[in-house]
């Protein structure tokens, strides 16, 4: 099932269903050394966005997963009106999961502290793990207070939305990626066709364009979708390489986030994001996300294939 808006579409795929509840037993595996006992787990299950290529988008399943943990956690002495709110996420994708089948998400509650949550998500399919994070949450608290400045370039007032771009292509792939949930604008021009100056750095401007509830979790899992389309580009811009190149092999393997202040996924994003590193047929592609009044909202980092077959 997939809904008409786009929008409406990625609220349904983020509205997970809770199955039931699920024990987690770790033990040696010959029986000899520790046994570590029983831990207390929840089950979730959701749809996929059916894509171009029939696998997963990466971004959804991070999404989800932040979803289906952030459900299981309260606040202190078990406040539920006042849930810990997540602070960083850190996961690795394990197999490319099939957009016509559900997912379910095995979330273990590892500790529940004085201030901190920790959980670990496992989304599964057809009984193989496609992806494993491990998130934590925490309390709101006053502390020390700094940030990086956010870059000065330009807005996103008269910039070509990526939607905007691809409108003037005639292809499958195009039709499907104009269709995103997520608003997109290329300070430095979009890699489908044109590399542009090789560089290993570019920002973007994304937000939801349309207002969503306010639910601080759907807010960070929304930031967490959206920050799967683009983190590998500064690697292909640097290298003279677009989308459309038929050789490029591009898959994540990696993602982490820290989630410094809470966003509004709804409102215009600054993702700033650069490469330090290729390798190995590996990239490395860091980021930093800024509210449009400068506020740093979260960095991330995410490791990736990147191979271009001669």
């Amino acid at each position: 099932m997939t809904l008409d808006d786009p929008i409406d579409d990625l609220l349904d795929v983020l509205d997970l269903t809770r199955e039931g509840s699920t024990t987690f037993h770790v033990a040696s595996p010959d029986g000899a050394g520790a046994d570590l006992g029983d831990s207390a787990g929840d089950v979730f299950s959701g749809r996929s966005q059916p894509q171009a290529h029939g696998r997963v988008f990466g971004g959804q399943v991070l999404a989800q997963s932040v979803i289906a943990a952030g459900r299981t956690v309260s606040g202190a002495e078990g406040a539920a009106d006042h849930p810990r709110r997540i602070h960083s996420m850190h996961g690795y994708f394990l197999r490319a999961g099939d957009d016509q089948r559900p997912i379910r998400f095995l979330v273990e509650r590892m500790r529940d502290g004085h201030s901190f949550s920790a959980r670990r998500v496992h989304a599964v399919q057809d009984g193989r793990i496609l992806l494993s994070m491990i998130t934590s949450f925490q309390d709101e608290a006053d502390g020390l207070d700094h940030q990086s400045e956010m870059p000065q370039v330009a807005g996103p007032d008269g910039l070509p939305s990526d939607a905007e771009i691809l409108a003037g292509i005639d292809h499958p792939a195009a039709r499907h990626l104009a269709r995103r949930a997520v608003e997109i604008k290329h300070v430095e021009g979009a890699l489908f066709l044109e590399a542009g100056d090789p560089v290993a750095q570019q920002h973007v401007w994304l937000r939801v364009p349309r207002t969503l509830p306010d639910d601080p979790l759907l807010h960070a899992a929304v930031l967490a979708y959206s920050s799967d389309f683009s983190l590998l580009e500064p690697i292909l811009r640097r290298h003279g390489l677009v989308w459309g190149d038929r050789r490029l092999r591009p898959a994540s393997l990696d993602h982490a986030m820290w989630f410094h202040r809470t966003p509004r996924a709804d409102q215009w994003i600054l993702y700033r994001q650069a490469s330090p590193s290729a390798q190995n047929g590996r990239g490395l592609g860091h980021g930093l996300m800024f509210g449009q009044d400068g506020t740093l909202m979260a960095s991330v980092a995410q490791e990736g294939m990147v191979r271009v077959k001669e």
